[in-house]
Order: structure tokens, then C-alpha cells, then sequence
């Protein structure tokens, strides 16, 4: 659609769809157009409660001083398709055996096909005290709109000290970014001479540095020039911001425990994630609450009129806007040629990407696929740090994301076909 043409919710009186979408961000927007574009006589509804749709890859460059935030926001209404309805509600209950939602104004909806595209809970409030002490006393975290320039403003003012950053066990919204905003925070030290006046840690969940073994090296080389202690198998369970001190549960070998206590004068959080209460608790689940989805295409195994894309579903791909825009374009043709009773024509390969911010200018850029197999889309050396990276993330993704992503125009997102994967 053009930038000038802004969507409208539609009266909470609509009943029926022939194609519901749960959620209006990267995941739901782009299988949106993507669906658009290839049948514009399909109604399509987009349910979401949020007035405004995030960029949110740029957060990690807001809190480094690298992007405008006021860049990363805009109207939900800017951003919904074209022809696409719009219910500014939540849903609260899902009836796959009725082919019917539950929306938060107490209406049912009902469907020929459902989209799961929810994102990801950020579960905040698992972690002791952390909530009341975000935004102040030195807690930030690059995982929100609000608190990202407030990393910036920790950073760019630390004059030396602990300086702690976390991350959860996994699965999360672009596993890469919690060392990102470290490694950008520790070389803006370099630049202003603090750096040997501070101690970093690096507090993680996970028994490695990164899932995918190949791009370790070239991590763990700025792990050394920044001399950050890496600390796996540590939980942040506590945060006392008064007191400035972040409680650790650490694990040895034999999965026993202790909890140690850290001071710090910077502490970056990233949260605990899950699916959506409402998707854990719903008959579309797996165990572990994921919209449950067949790895190759992405519909619902038990509920064949649902299909899932985006961080919310049980595929064991890295969860990243890159992921989305592959998958936006295997669930809208599979979808169309399940409405048409024909077999699936395409497959998901687990394509994600990463760019691993290390320094000012320069990105450890990891693509990879299911099993962390490498799947490299772009001429660049993606197991070193290279200024090309850099510029792809701050320059060229946000204008691929807005214009091309959203708008449903495929770049570089053809998945492969089933025996060619």
C-alpha cells in the first residue's frame, strides 16, 4: 500500500473472515500482504490491540546511539495492508473445532483459515524486584521501546564500575541481541577511555556463546578485547535496584546451584520469554505452549485450517524478523493451496539471521537454517566481523523491513520446494 494510506478498525461487529490473523507485527503484517498480493478477493483480518507497529531490530543500534528511535515507531494503522481489515481487540480464547476465536470485546469470530502470529511474552515479572526498578538505578534493558534510549544514556555516561549483562534461558526474540548491546556498550568504553576502569560480565543460561559453533571465533575474539567475563549456566533471579545488586542462581556440571550476589553500575536485562498466556493455555498448544506447527510448512498438525509463523510457533528456528519474512511467504502460497485442495507447495528451511553488533561499524553477520546449518543470502563472510554487515543493518534492513517486508514484496524470501531443501 502507499505510505499515505492509513487502515481503520473495523466495527466490532464483524463476525467472519475467510482469513484471521493473530497479530499485527512483523510476522502477522507481512503474511498479510503477502496474501494480498497473490488473491486481493480474500477478506483478511488482522486482530491486534496495539495502536502502534515497532521496528524492533533497530533497538539494539537506539540503545548504542546508532538510530533514532522515533525511526523504530509507527501507527499500527500506517502499517496494516490495503484492503486488510483491522480489529483493535485481543483475542482471549480460541474454538479450533468451530473454526472460532473469542475477541476481548466479547464477540466470537469465525474463520475458513487461522494465522497464529502473536510474537513473544516478554515475561518481566519472573525476575524478583525487576519491574520496579526498571528505567532508574542503572536497570535498562535494549528488549523496549521506552527503556532502549536509556541505555544509551547508562552508556554514554558510565565512567567505569560492574557493568552486568544478561540473558535468559532460550528460546528468545533474536538470541544474538543480549551480547549485542554488550559488545556495543564495551567498545563505546574503548572509544572513551573507560574501558580498563570496567568490569563487564556476560551472565547466560546457555553452556555456549552462540547456538551456531562456526561464528563463535569471531565472538569470542571481542569477548578478549573487551575482557568480558563470560558467566554460562547463570540465571538473574533478583534484581535490588536500590541496593544496585542482581541476585544469580549458578549452576556447576551436575545441575546443583548457588545464588550469588553481584553489585553492579549498569545492569542490561533481557527477560524470560513464552507464547502468549491465552496461545499456552488454547487446544492449538504444544507442551511447551508453542503454536504447534509441521517444521516444513507450517500449518497446524491437528487443526488443518491453522497455519503459525513468527515467534510464537514450535519450529526450532531462531526467532528473528528474518525468520518471519521467509515464513510469511511458505504460509501464504500453502495456505492458498490448502483453500484450493492442493498439496503444499512449499517448504521452510529454518532460515534466520542474526547480525551480531561487535563494534562501531562492524557485524558478525550469522544466517543459518534448521540444525545450524550455514545459509548465507548475500555475498559477505558472515564467520568475521565486516563493515558491509554494518551497513546492510543500519542502512539498507529498517528500508527492507518498512517498504518491502510489510508491503509484501519478497526480497530475497523464495523458500525452498519440498526435495529441494
Amino acid at each position: 500500500m502507499s505510505s499515505d494510506v492509513t487502515a481503520t478498525p473495523v466495527p466490532s461487529s464483524q463476525s467472519s473472515a475467510d482469513i484471521v490473523i493473530m497479530g499485527g507485527g512483523a510476522a502477522g503484517i507481512s503474511v498479510a500482504a503477502s496474501l494480498r498480493r497473490r488473491r486481493p478477493s480474500l477478506t483478511i483480518t488482522i486482530v491486534d490491540p496495539a495502536d502502534t507497529h515497532y521496528y524492533q531490530p533497530a533497538w539494539t543500534l537506539v540503545g548504542a546511539g546508532e538510530f533514532d528511535p522515533a525511526r523504530t515507531a509507527r501507527p499500527m494503522a500506517s502499517v496494516i495492508p490495503e484492503g486488510v481489515n483491522w480489529i483493535q481487540a485481543a483475542i482471549t480464547a480460541f474454538a479450533p473445532e468451530r473454526s472460532q476465536i473469542l475477541l476481548s470485546n466479547g464477540r466470537p469470530l469465525t474463520y475458513r483459515y487461522l494465522i497464529v502470529a502473536p510474537g513473544l511474552q516478554l515475561n518481566w515479572e519472573a525476575i524478583d524486584g525487576l519491574t520496579d526498578t526498571l528505567g532508574r538505578n542503572g536497570v535498562t534493558s535494549n528488549y523496549r521501546f521506552d527503556l532502549a534510549p536509556y541505555t544509551w544514556s547508562l552508556v554514554r555516561e558510565f565512567k567505569g564500575g560492574n557493568a552486568l549483562f544478561t540473558q535468559p534461558p532460550m528460546p528468545i526474540k533474536c538470541a544474538g541481541a543480549p551480547q549485542k548491546a554488550m559488545y556495543l556498550s564495551a567498545d563505546t568504553w574503548r572509544q572513551h577511555g573507560v574501558l580498563d576502569k570496567s568490569q563487564i560480565e556476560f551472565h547466560l543460561v546457555a553452556p555456549a556463546l552462540f547456538g551456531v559453533k562456526e561464528y563463535v571465533p569471531a565472538l569470542m575474539t571481542y569477548v578478549k578485547r573487551y575482557g568480558i567475563s563470560l558467566n554460562h549456566l547463570s540465571h538473574l533471579r533478583a534484581v535490588d535496584g536500590e541496593r544496585r545488586v542482581a541476585r544469580f542462581e549458578i549452576f556447576d556440571a551436575d545441575g546443583q546451584s548457588q545464588f550469588v550476589d553481584k553489585p553492579f553500575d549498569l545492569l542490561h536485562v533481557v527477560p524470560p520469554q513464552s507464547a502468549p498466556d491465552v496461545l499456552r493455555a488454547s487446544p492449538l498448544a504444544d507442551a511447551a505452549g508453542w503454536c504447534e506447527v509441521d517444521h516444513a510448512t507450517l500449518r497446524h498438525p491437528r487443526h488443518a485450517n491453522v497455519f503459525g509463523l513468527g515467534d510464537a510457533i514450535s519450529a526450532p528456528n531462531a526467532k528473528t524478523a528474518a525468520a518471519a519474512r521467509k515464513q510469511a511467504v511458505v504460509v501464504a502460497e500453502n495456505l492458498l493451496a490448502a483453500m484450493d485442495g492442493r498439496p503444499l507447495p512449499l517448504h521452510y528451511d529454518g532460515y534466520g539471521a542474526c547480525p551480531l553488533t561487535v563494534e562501531h561499524g562492524k557485524i558478525v553477520l550469522a544466517e543459518f537454517g534448521y540444525g545450524g546449518k550455514l545459509l548465507p543470502t548475500l555475498p559477505i563472510d558472515g564467520t568475521r566481523a565486516t563493515r558491509a554487515a554494518w551497513m546492510l543493518k543500519k542502512y539498507v534492513l529498517p528500508k527492507v523491513y518498512w517498504d518491502y517486508m510489510l508491503r509484501g514484496r519478497e526480497w530475497l524470501a523464495r523458500p525452498s520446494r519440498p526435495g529441494h531443501r
